[in-house]
């Protein structure tokens, strides 16, 4: 009847030791599980799929924000090609006939003829956002007009745009600066402009062009205000693309995760259970093995211990003063039976018959059958009951051998001395509490870990089961019981029964 006790777990190394790889293997098991590669799978495919939709999806907003700016571009030059074909009319029809009439050439170094030129073009210009109309001569490359009056008779100004020009082929030139970074970091060098580039035709009275190209029209116009706001447009579609992303991520990940959590922790129950229902089965084929050996065991035992005793009182009578040696033989078959008995009752664990008790009265026995143990170690037992009776229906018989049991182990913990406390109580649920605290050595969590377990002992002595068949004891009662170590030392016993 003898149980662990927080100084007895302090060298069982060899339960320690076996019970490491178990959880090791445990581990492995679960990294293996089917359950969990599928999961993990999924999850690599989900993020996976996040990834490519997530580049996919910038990519677009690309595309989408380049081709804004490409309708733009094309929609601005457009619509310089036509300007510059109505400027090409009204140029020729309004200025180009009448000083030819009036003049007799063309000399706009004439400023009466630049005046009246450049009066003729702002008209026409007017209000359309042009920077600046140019003409160039057909006959070598220098400005003879524009309405910037710095650029006028500046010469090779015109490149391969005003040759392509000079060849009967409009055509047009951007030139801008400036990205959607620039736009993310605040910078202002931003803008574009838009260089149109036309042959100066004459006009039939028709109103079609004709064939003789008498100079080059160039009109530049500020497309920066367009440009910033397809750059914004596309910022935009980029942002909004991001936190779809990032909101879809998150939501993704919370997701996937509460699954990981949930497929992980029935994962880790499920190989519980199968490491529990392996450890009953063995512990079955162990208990049947138990009870074949103590049944054989037990009676022969009792044959002895007779046959010792029938022998004592001879030797008293032939021999006084070497009965001692018998009684020797029946103290180790007590001790014997003892031993086995325990390992019928782990073996073989009865079913409780409950019946209305005083807990009370239960305790104070077990403590009254230890108080001679208890006196040899010097060890003091208080007890401290809450008011009133503790009535409960148990089976009387094994709650004594429960709670026998622990006091026992605890009085064996202190072996230089110390103090046993019993108390009760009920809580706010009704269930009675009971703790028993020693004040011994202590002992390490992990030694609290496997204290529960059968045969785990350091003693010498002891089968290392009085725990656990306690533990049984009070399991069958719907009960519960815990260890937990103190700051200063010892280990109280908890024991809560419905």
């Amino acid at each position: 009847m003898s149980r662990p006790t927080a100084e007895d777990a302090g060298s069982a190394a060899g339960p320690r030791t076996t019970e490491q790889p178990q959880e090791d293997s445990g581990r492995r098991r679960s990294r293996t599980d089917p359950s969990i590669q599928s999961f993990n799978l999924t999850k690599y495919f989900s993020f996976s799929a996040f990834g490519v939709f997530l580049v996919f999806a910038l990519s677009l907003s690309w595309i989408i924000a380049n081709h804004a700016r490409n309708v733009m571009l094309q929609q601005s030059e457009d619509y310089s090609l036509l300007l510059a074909e109505n400027l090409n009319q009204q140029v020729f029809r309004r200025f180009v006939l009448p000083a030819v009439v009036r003049y007799g050439r063309i000399a706009l170094r004439n400023p009466e003829q630049f005046d009246y030129l450049d009066r003729i073009v702002d008209g026409v210009v007017q209000g359309l956002a042009i920077d600046s109309v140019t003409i160039f001569d057909s006959s070598e490359n220098v400005i003879s007009y524009s309405t910037d009056t710095e650029l006028v008779g500046i010469r090779d100004r015109g490149g391969i745009e005003y040759q392509k020009a000079l060849e009967g082929e409009a055509n047009s030139r951007f030139i801008y600066h400036g990205s959607i970074f620039s736009l993310f970091s605040g910078s202002d060098d931003i803008g574009c402009e838009l260089i149109t580039y036309i042959p100066f035709r004459q006009v039939k009275e028709s109103g079609e062009e004709g064939e003789a190209i008498m100079g080059v029209i160039e009109i530049t116009k500020d497309l920066t205000k367009d440009y910033t706001a397809i750059l914004r447009l596309h910022g935009r579609i980029i942002i909004v693309s991001l936190l779809m992303m990032t909101v879809l991520f998150l939501v993704m990940y919370t997701i996937v995760s509460r699954a990981g959590r949930i497929i992980e922790r029935r994962t880790g129950e499920r190989l519980k259970l199968e490491e529990q229902l392996s450890k009953t089965k063995q512990l079955a084929q162990l208990g049947t093995m138990i009870a074949t050996v103590s049944h054989e065991i037990k009676s022969p035992l009792g044959i002895v211990r007779s046959t010792a005793e029938v022998l004592k009182k001879r030797i008293e009578k032939v021999a006084p003063g070497n009965e001692q040696l018998s009684q020797i033989i029946v103290d180790e078959t007590n001790r014997l039976n003892t031993i086995v008995t325990e390992f019928l009752d782990f073996a073989r664990p009865q079913e409780p018959k409950p019946a209305p008790h005083d807990l009370h009265q239960i305790i104070s026995r077990a403590a009254t059958f230890v108080h001679g143990l208890a006196e040899q170690s010097g060890v003091v037992i208080k007890t401290e009951f809450t008011d009133g009776g503790l009535i409960r229906a148990v089976d009387e018989d094994m709650l004594y051998r429960a709670f026998l049991n622990i006091t026992i182990n605890a009085i064996q913990a202190m072996a230089d001395g110390g103090a046993l406390t019993i108390t009760t109580k009920v809580d706010d649920d009704g269930w009675a509490v009971i703790t028993i605290a020693d004040t011994g050595k202590g002992m390490s969590q992990e030694k609290m870990d496997h204290i529960f377990e059968p045969f785990f002992t350091d003693k010498h002595k002891g089968t290392g089961l009085g725990l656990a068949i306690a533990q049984s004891s009070i399991d069958s009662h719907h009960g519960t019981i815990s260890v937990r170590g103190g700051e200063d030392g010892g280990a109280t016993f908890v024991i809560r029964l419905p």
